[in-house]
């Protein structure tokens, strides 16, 4: 029999609903239940693609003993990360706190009948192991200690709820143009340098870091900061977190070289990597990151989207096996190239070219990867026999749910791409108006709905943040003063919602929680506010840009001390003490003017009646031509 998740939207409550778990939605029904009959609260918090989600889910929630046990002392609540990311940032939060270490997916937090948190681990096996405590055996402890002894854990709920409160910062750090030199030799600290990538394994692409440095590079002509980045893209290209099958990438990689990836494909992931890619191109003008770039953009628009919007995640798993999908043995490989007309002398070069072996590389299978990065015409034909091979196989469960901020992370990048080949516009315009039409509802933003359903869930700061930096690319693209407008609304919305002196809330409904100063799983939102209060700083109102100087001041002491995990709002500060320019011109004429062409990576673009061009800053003007290429040369000397 089904539980209460049968009635939830979510897809990744729905996976939940046939658990033996008497789970309840995060609502005031399980909450008022814990309170009238004293029991504790066990919050179990993941995603529809989150593979340890799934691992948890077999081993423990489908358990009998353990489903009898929590039904009968606990209230246990599901909650889906995606659809309420105010209440799993909330409780990473505690984690971090109680484990001092970040925490992750599934989140594990048990909690008094009134809400006070006092213990938060991420996956427990259902018997220990891994150096873990048995989930059975751990609540089983947790009951004892409560009937015995309920006052100890209520007032340790009390003390890391006192640590929760929002901080004040101690002193403000002052920025200038020597940001870049300090970013830099941060960055250094964590970069691999024969992988690349920032930080151990588990290696995650860190997008924002590798944007941030490519425009130090074209701000100073570092090349450490180019070298950094463009091994770093090279590297992920190479296969494994990239499918060089299907295209698209996965979430993060579980060892240094970028080969073995958890499977699973995120919206937010793909968008982000295309974004560095195309900005990698127009630095260098490698167009091996443009091939990237579009390969990722046309996955996406094949595999994730439906009715111009895109879906959040696919799952690693398939058939109940991980990366099933994604992986080959080396028999049906051959079998395959055979099949399809490859001489024995082609099949020979392709397997060494893409890394196939008997022993395979991952639990005696083949993941597709290509050391030397470019690719001949007998290796491509065999990647189109590969995806056809996949075309028999089950394809992982895709997660139908539109999120506003990261289909907003997708048309932006869609508007860049089609600054360089036109065919992505018409992509880029139809998302961004099924966007508008499915979430700004009577100008009231909502955070997530299903592809075929309404809004529920009121937007979030993220929210916000990413659709107006959309629309203010799009503004750049189209010089459509109507994205101007709608960003400059959703702007001043999110300064009346969220905003209290430099200081950013990332949720102030039934859950407050802070805005975060450092790039998590993508750049932090309020990092993401500031870059659009730039932008319509120096197109709309300088008072906008006193609002971004106050909120990098508050935040100051923190981006100084963390600054390459800052990436974002070090991009942010580079903007701010090195000065966007502002072409100013006829729409017309501004048009066909390719300002990513330029060195300098802060250029903006504003629609005016004039004539000739104009070159600007917030300010003042300092340049006038009747010619582009004049202008444009003016701006990089």
């Amino acid at each position: 029999m089904a539980n209460r998740l049968a009635k939830e939207q979510s897809p990744y409550l729905q996976q939940h609903k046939d658990n033996p778990v008497d789970w309840y939605p995060w609502d005031e029904e399980a909450f008022k239940k814990a309170k009238e009959e004293n029991k504790l609260i066990f919050l179990s918090i993941g995603y529809s693609s989150c593979h340890w989600c799934h691992v948890m889910e077999k081993e423990v929630f489908e358990n009998p003993e353990a489903a009898e046990f929590l039904n009968k002392h606990f209230v246990s609540i599901k909650v889906d990360k995606e659809e309420r990311p105010d209440v799993d940032k909330y409780y990473q939060e505690v984690h971090q706190l109680m484990n001092q270490r970040p925490g992750g997916w599934p989140l594990s937090i048990f909690m008094t009948p009134n809400k006070k948190p006092f213990f938060a681990a991420t996956y427990i096996p259902l018997e220990p192991r891994y150096n873990m405590p048995g989930f059975l055996q751990l609540i089983k402890n947790m009951v004892e200690i409560w009937q015995k002894n309920p006052k100890e854990l209520e007032e340790h709920g009390s003390e890391i709820e006192r640590y929760l409160a929002p901080q004040n910062p101690t002193k403000a750090v002052r920025f200038d143009t020597n940001i870049a030199k300090l970013f830099v030799e941060g960055a250094k600290k964590f970069f691999d340098p024969a992988h690349g990538g920032f930080g151990s394994k588990p290696k995650f692409p860190h997008t924002s870091t590798i944007n941030t440095l490519l425009d130090i590079y074209r701000l100073t002509g570092d090349k450490e900061a180019l070298k950094m980045a463009e091994v770093s893209l090279q590297n992920m290209a190479k296969g494994g977190l990239r499918d060089l099958v299907d295209g698209g990438f996965c979430r993060y990689s579980t060892d240094e070289k970028w080969l073995v990836p958890h499977f699973e494909k995120m919206a937010y992931d793909n968008a982000l990597l295309m974004e560095s890619y195309l900005k990698a191109y127009l630095t260098t003008k490698n167009a091996f990151y443009k091939e990237v770039a579009f390969e990722t953009a046309d996955f996406v628009l094949e595999f994730m989207r439906q009715s111009g919007l895109f879906y959040s995640a696919s799952d690693a798993d398939s058939e109940g096996e991980e990366g099933k999908y994604f992986v080959f043995s080396y028999d049906e490989i051959i079998d395959k190239l055979k099949k399809d007309g490859f001489s024995d002398q082609e099949i020979e070069a392709v397997i060494k070219k893409l890394g196939i072996t008997k022993g395979g590389n991952f639990e005696g299978k083949n993941i597709i990867r290509n050391e030397e990065l470019e690719l001949c015409e007998t290796s491509k034909r065999a990647l189109t026999s590969l995806k056809e091979l996949r075309k028999e196989r089950c394809y992982p469960f895709i997660d139908k749910k539109v999120l506003t901020s990261w289909n907003a992370m997708m048309i932006k990048t869609l508007y860049l791409a089609a600054r360089i080949d036109n065919k992505y516009f018409e992509y880029a315009e139809e998302s961004m108006e099924k966007l508008l039409e499915k979430m700004l509802v009577n100008d009231h933003l909502y955070h997530a709905a299903l592809i075929d359903q309404e809004p529920k869930i009121e937007a979030f700061l993220e929210d916000y943040a990413y659709l107006a930096v959309a629309l203010l690319e799009g503004y750049k693209t189209t010089l459509n003063e109507e994205y101007l407008a709608r960003a400059n609304l959703l702007v001043n919305d999110a300064l009346t919602n969220f905003y209290d002196q430099g200081r950013w809330y990332f949720s102030k409904g039934e859950i407050w929680t802070e805005a975060e100063h450092s790039d998590t799983s993508y750049p932090s939102s309020a990092a993401m506010i500031t870059d659009a209060m730039i932008t319509l700083g120096n197109l709309v109102d300088t008072r906008y840009l006193r609002f971004a100087s106050e909120t990098v001041e508050f935040y100051s002491e923190k981006i100084y001390k963390y600054l390459p995990w800052c990436a974002k709002f070090a991009q942010d500060i580079l903007r701010l003490v090195f000065k966007d320019r502002i072409l100013k011109g006829n729409a017309e004429a501004l048009s066909g003017c390719p300002i990513d062409d330029v060195r300098y990576p802060f250029v903006l673009l504003r629609a005016e009646e004039r004539e000739d061009f104009m070159l600007c800053d917030a300010s003042s003007c300092f340049a006038q031509s009747s010619a582009c290429k004049e202008i444009l040369e003016r701006i990089d000397a």
